[in-house]
């Protein structure tokens, strides 16, 4: 089933300090990754309180999954039904994703998406269906349920049989 891309509207002010519309469209930076996954990174910052853009496209780049030090980032996921997701180990995930591929090592993942990243974790399921899997068990979630994940053993598997789309906000934190 095709995916239909993101639109992204990001605003800014012109040089009489008027909002405009800086970007308006399909945002570029798409990333197929090879658990199935489809990752549309929106807006990337790299230190809080966020500067405002002087007009600079931020989603532009290369970056790992998680948030950079001090920063945080906006991005769409789309998760394939499981039927369709190929089958992957969790080190190859978890090296595409840019996080250490060692980070389950001395411990079985009880499954291939199984990651941590530091960072709290604000999320909306936008449409379909996934379960959360963290360490202790699974939860259902559906489009309209919201989460908060704070640094946590955890993963995701869609076993609807639409995809499941999920808009995510990534915020550097501390603790654990």
């Amino acid at each position: 089933m095709a995916i239909p891309p993101v639109r992204r509207l990001v605003t800014g002010h012109n040089e009489n300090g008027d909002g405009v519309a800086l970007f308006d469209g399909t945002a570029p930076n798409v990333r197929h990754r090879v658990s199935g996954v489809t990752s549309t990174l929106l807006w990337r910052n790299q230190i809080l309180p966020v500067e405002f853009s002087s007009g600079e496209d931020w989603s532009l780049g290369d970056f790992p999954v998680a948030p950079p030090e001090g920063g945080v980032v906006f991005r769409v996921v789309d998760f394939p039904p499981e039927s369709e997701a190929p089958d992957i180990d969790n080190e190859a995930m978890l090296a595409e994703m840019g996080l250490d591929p060692n980070q389950n090592a001395g411990r079985e993942a009880v499954h291939h998406s199984l990651h941590t990243t530091r960072s709290v974790d604000f999320a909306i399921i936008m449409s379909g269906e996934i379960d959360m899997i963290l360490d202790t068990g699974e939860i259902h979630l559906e489009a309209g349920d919201t989460f908060v994940q704070q640094g946590t053993a955890h993963g995701y598997i869609n076993r609807g049989a639409e995809p499941c789309r999920i808009a995510f906000v990534l915020i550097d934190a501390k603790g654990g």
